[in-house]
């Protein structure tokens, strides 16, 4: 068992510094024949890297032993017809348990996303407190868990991902022309930082899960574009909770006699 485990390690280890090793040799050739300059703190750099490396190891094995595990038994567990119970002839709404858990798992790994924390963070930062941290995150955590949810749903129907992709974007491309300028940026790079590390493996697992489940799917047609889906849905509830609080803020009494907000003046300045 022990000795299972210390070759996994190795394995992951072996991996981790193979994959990390080009971007280690593209940084030590800037600087040494391109910048010509001593590393500054070079001994903090490497303890650094040290401990990146061995997180990443960690990480991949926590990935492959922990989290695709249990997202794909949650799914196979809750699309069992013994816990539906409506015998053979299942419909799509009786599946409403793994609509409602696919909500639950993409809006609580997107909460705890850190690649999104910081991004808030910064967001309220330059915004001068315009954009709050926590309503940013739950914006874009409400758009992934919806996301989820509805991939689900198409999973669970067969319907294809193109339809959801399309009518999405062009519901992004009409809330573009009428959302703030100042956080149509910000809303198109909330849909990459919310596939990170922590909601990327287990809305990965669930829809391989759910497609081994359901019968008639395909793991490899229909398991995957959750993630695409992820992507798509953080931009709308972004630009959707700029133009409520732009809205908001309209009809309050403060706000009629005080100066435009950050994000109106970011739709119409130059």
């Amino acid at each position: 068992m022990l000795g299972g485990w210390l070759m996994m390690l190795g394995e992951a280890l072996f991996d981790t510094v193979r994959d990390v090793f080009p971007i280690a040799l593209i940084l030590v050739v800037f600087q040494v024949l391109v910048l010509r300059r001593p590393v500054r703190n070079l001994r903090n750099v490497l303890l650094g890297s040290l401990y990146v490396i061995l997180g990443l190891t960690l990480f991949l094995v926590g990935l492959e032993e922990a989290l695709f595990p249990l997202g794909e038994i949650m799914a196979q567990q809750l699309t069992d017809p013994a816990f539906i119970g409506q015998g053979t002839e299942i419909q799509w709404w009786h599946y409403y348990w793994i609509f409602l858990f696919a909500a639950a798992i993409g809006f609580a790994t997107t909460v705890a996303e850190p690649a999104l924390i910081a991004v808030a963070i910064k967001a309220n930062e330059v915004s001068s407190g315009a954009l709050g941290v926590w309503g940013l995150r739950i914006a874009v955590a409400i758009g992934v868990g919806a996301s989820v949810a509805l991939g689900a749903f198409r999973i669970v129907t067969g319907t294809p991902l193109t339809v959801y992709m399309i009518a999405g974007y062009l519901v992004v491309i009409v809330q573009t022309a009428f959302a703030p300028r100042s956080i149509i940026p910000l809303a198109y790079d909330s849909g990459g930082v919310t596939t990170s590390t922590v909601t990327v493996p287990l809305v990965t697992a669930l829809g391989l899960g759910l497609a081994s489940a359901v019968p008639g799917r395909s793991p490899l047609i229909d398991g995957f574009g959750l993630i695409a889906l992820a992507s798509l849905f953080p931009m709308i509830t972004v630009m959707g909770y700029a133009q409520l609080s732009e809205w908001w803020a309209r009809r309050t009494p403060a706000a009629k006699e005080d100066a435009p907000t950050d994000l109106e003046e970011g739709k119409d300045g130059p």
